[in-house]
């Protein structure tokens, strides 16, 4: 499997040397960066990228998001905008785009991989062809959530927030929704089909509910009706608790 090649577009070298360096440290394979619409242009046709970071405010008269549509149009990659400006007419102009991912200034190495992995996953659901085939898992739906590793990456606003699988106590379906809680009180929905998403959550996860699916490293007691986990009261499902003691070996 080769390196993905990415593209940097900034307009400030200073910037774009940094971001290049970082992107060099997380080990993928880096262009030299693009000051312009039309050099980013010029180097897209030459270099055949496998994905562009675009800095949406670009000197001259066509600028990042212009730049997008015209991956979009003709190139077919992924791409995801970088910028400072979070100022709602230019994420309204920006999302009729449909980036991939938008990450903000500053950022960190940290958000900076994650949005780009979370980019090649989000583009891979829509589009097939090499770039899906080799590198990037098959999924039956897309969702508005990327589980990469012991993690979930859930969208939230204008971002992906990382939750780790083991400070989930529970999940609870709603419908066409599944409600996320973590041992922090935070909680989240997204959404997505339990059944579906179940089968990608380790094995410590276990349904014990048409409606729950419960964190067994977070189970404080097992009644008889209920099961108790950071003072939620969770209730079983007709034949599921006899299941979760075979798989907890308790008598």
């Amino acid at each position: 499997m080769g390196k993905i090649k990415i593209l940097v577009v900034e307009d400030e070298m200073i910037i774009a040397d940094n971001i290049c360096s970082i992107l060099e440290e997380l080990g993928y394979d880096v262009l030299e960066p693009a000051i312009s619409y039309t050099e980013a242009l010029e180097i897209l046709e030459a270099e055949k990228p496998d994905l562009a970071l675009l800095d949406i405010q670009l000197a001259g008269r066509r600028d990042g998001i212009d730049l997008a549509w015209k991956i979009k149009d003709e190139y077919e990659i992924p791409f995801i905008f970088l910028t400072s400006n979070a100022d709602p007419a230019t994420v309204e102009r920006a999302k009729k785009v449909s980036p991939p991912a938008y990450l903000l200034k500053p950022f960190d190495k940290n958000d900076l991989y994650t949005s780009i992995e979370i980019a090649l996953y989000n583009y891979s659901q829509n589009n097939t062809g090499e770039l899906g085939e080799k590198r990037l898992p098959e999924s039956e739906e897309r969702t508005e959530n990327v589980v990469l590793n012991e993690a979930l990456f859930v969208k939230h606003k204008q971002s992906f927030q990382k939750v780790n699988f083991e400070d989930i106590l529970f999940l609870k379906s709603e419908h066409v929704y599944i409600r996320i809680i973590l041992n922090n009180t935070k909680e989240y929905l997204i959404r997505n089909s339990m059944s579906k998403f179940i089968e990608r959550l380790p094995d410590y996860f276990f349904k014990i509910h048409r409606s729950y699916v419960i964190n067994l490293k977070q189970v404080e007691s097992i009644g008889t009706i209920y099961l108790t986990i950071k003072g939620h009261e969770l209730p079983f499902g007709k034949g599921y608790r006899a299941e979760l003691l075979k798989k907890v070996n308790v008598e």
